[in-house]
């Protein structure tokens, strides 16, 4: 009760003190009218009537009407026409009738000609206090048409604070510990000013989509005790010319008078592009609002105590004088988790959810490489839902593995139909993938095998990731030869081939032309790359090759990916023909079961004696 009392009531809106003002106008003017009056009006004959008959014990004469008291206790009302004792006289009202009837004399001629003319100057009134108070408005600015150059961000007091923590924050400790820095600052400044450091201006949080850029601001507002301010970039920029430099000064103000306090813009890019890329030269409305945010974040009168958060997936397009020491000091980068950070998010994730007792959140973490925090979020939703699809009330590991297929490859199309043969080739062909990647050595291990359709795909390998920041010569190679088995396989089975292995040829083809045009992996061209990545700021930074090579290294280039994947072809191809025993058993088990797992791939492998897998190592060409 005391926390609803404490909470600051909305103000009323204005279209409402107009209505009401309206409504008493039209109530007063209807009084003033009699139309309230419920007693029947008599003609004044009657009245007379029985003034003569000795009925009447008073009279309450007012300026419009007479109002009789009867010694029955009923009374009646006659309009009065002139003066009441010239006119009962002259109705031949004797003196004694006269002093039997107490007559009082009400003069309201005062009151009724004050309310006329409220009731004629009412809307006058009326219509100068809105004209009054919508001039205002356009001065100041305000939440309504006039209101364009009022900042929209929203300021998050105690009631509206967001509850995440840091607590709630994982996998990503080093920015984690960045912001947690600037929060320290805002609580406890002394412990800072006494050996000299100055607060950050600015914090910049860069990282791809879903890594928690958002949930990070969103745990310093619910930790840190001062006045947020959050607002998205786009919310600055409006078509008419000045209003977004108004919005940021409005929005500084804001922040000054409640400093120390944080800024928090989302989506920066949106207004924080390079100057000098529009046709408008720099008189553009988004670079005008670019300069007033550098002049608020670093201009002569910079000692304001206010902290700008800022997040982007596009840190490229951004103008420099933007990232520059004084205006944001602290780039954070918020990357996609490791192994260990995945695993701490899915518990985070996990919190509130009934696991299953065999699940080890330690395996999934492995499984989900290259996957960011709101992936993972939403890899545990859509296993729960899974869940409750099957009436179940523990999330096991079926429901887990279920929805990483859905996340990573796609729905289940079991409406799908597919001939005999059809299925049989699709068998064959994600067994040669399968067999290859397990007698490769630098090749990640089978997870899954399947030949249910699922999103575009008739079916899918699917491997246990590896965290990797440095791939060899050797990896690529196998990946290459991995990538290919599917095509071998058509080969070698069915003698002919079919357009599923186009996606696998054009992974080859890319993988081949890094390893040449960029990696430098090539023998026949040197240690030098080619093709030089320009980024085009009036396209968005667009990523264009521009070719710094003439036709006889571009000859050289082609035959060098050719020769590339000729060579893992060949690997490929003997590894399926020595082991054809193999790939027949895997096939016939995958028309039988549909999918394999991890367990029963291999004990299919090792029926029989295992093959050489050394000969098939990556061998340098000459």
């Amino acid at each position: 009760m005391d926390e609803e009392q404490q909470q600051p009531r909305s103000p009323i809106p204005p279209w409402a003190w107009v209505a009401g003002f309206v409504a008493l106008l039209i109530v007063a003017q209807i009084w003033y009218s009699g139309a309230f009056n419920s007693q029947e009006t008599e003609p004044i004959s009657y009245l007379i009537s029985e003034i003569e008959s000795g009925n009447v014990e008073a009279l309450i004469v007012s300026e419009n009407a007479i109002e009789a008291q009867l010694d029955n206790g009923n009374t009646f009302v006659s309009n009065k026409e002139g003066d009441i004792y010239q006119l009962l006289t002259d109705a031949g009202v004797s003196e004694e009738q006269f002093k039997s009837v107490e007559i009082t004399i009400e003069d309201n001629s005062f009151y009724n000609l004050m309310l006329s003319v409220l009731i004629s100057f009412a809307p006058i009134i009326l219509l100068i206090w809105i004209f009054t108070r919508g001039f205002r408005q356009i001065q100041s600015g305000g939440n309504n048409i006039f209101g364009f150059g009022r900042s929209k961000a929203k300021n998050l007091n105690d009631g509206d604070r967001p509850t995440v923590t840091f607590d709630d924050v994982a996998g990503v400790e080093e920015a984690k510990q960045e912001v947690e820095e600037v929060v320290q600052f805002l609580r406890e400044p002394e412990k800072f000013v006494q050996v000299g450091a100055r607060i950050p201006k600015g914090v910049l949080m860069i990282g791809p989509p879903g890594t928690g850029k958002t949930l990070l601001a969103r745990a310093i507002a619910g930790e840190a005790g001062v006045p947020f301010f959050h607002i998205s970039g786009s919310e600055f920029v409006e078509m008419f010319v000045g209003v977004g430099a108004s919005r940021v000064r409005d929005l500084f103000n804001k922040a000054k008078e409640n400093a120390p306090a944080i800024v928090f813009v989302d989506e920066i890019d949106a207004v924080g592009r390079q100057r000098g890329a529009g046709l408008g030269g720099g008189h553009d409305e988004r670079e005008q609002t670019l300069n007033q945010i550098l002049v608020e974040m670093d201009g002569f009168t910079n000692e304001t105590n206010v902290i700008v958060i800022a997040a982007t997936n596009r840190a490229d397009v951004l103008d420099p004088a933007l990232l520059r020491p004084g205006r944001f000091d602290r780039k954070v980068v918020v990357d996609r988790p490791d192994v260990r950070g995945r695993e701490m998010i899915l518990k985070v994730h996990a919190r509130g959810k009934p696991l299953a007792k065999d699940i080890v959140l330690g395996d999934i973490a492995r499984l989900t490489a290259g996957f960011s925090g709101a992936d993972l979020e939403n890899l545990m939703n859509e296993a729960a839902i899974f869940t409750a699809r099957r009436g179940s009330n523990l999330i096991t590991l079926r429901d887990i593995q279920d929805a990483f297929d859905r996340i990573a490859i796609g729905p289940e199309r079991k409406s799908r139909v597919m001939s005999e043969s059809e299925k049989e080739i699709i068998a064959y062909h994600e067994a040669g993938h399968a067999v290859s990647a397990y007698f490769l050595t630098h090749t990640n291990p089978v997870q899954k095998i399947t030949i249910i359709p699922r999103g575009r795909a008739g079916g899918y390998v699917l491997y246990l990731p590896e965290d990797r920041m440095l791939n060899s010569r050797q990896h690529f190679e196998d990946q290459i030869s991995s990538a290919l088995g599917g095509r071998v396989a058509e080969e070698i089975f069915f003698g002919e081939v079919t357009n599923g292995a186009s996606g696998d040829l054009q992974q080859v083809t890319n993988m081949a032309r890094q390893m040449v045009m960029v990696y430098g992996m090539s023998d026949g061209l040197g240690l030098r790359t080619y093709g030089e990545q320009n980024g085009n700021v009036f396209l968005g930074r667009s990523m264009s090759i521009d070719r710094n090579y003439g036709d006889d290294a571009a000859d050289k280039i082609d035959q060098e990916v050719r020769a590339i994947v000729d060579r893992n072809y060949e690997r490929t191809y003997k590894i399926l023909s020595d082991n054809r025993d193999k790939m027949v058993r895997l096939a016939e088990a995958l028309l039988e079961h549909e999918t394999l797992d991890r367990r029963q791939f291999e004990e299919l492998m090792n029926e029989e004696a295992e093959s050489s897998k050394d000969e098939t190592d990556f061998i340098p060409a000459d």
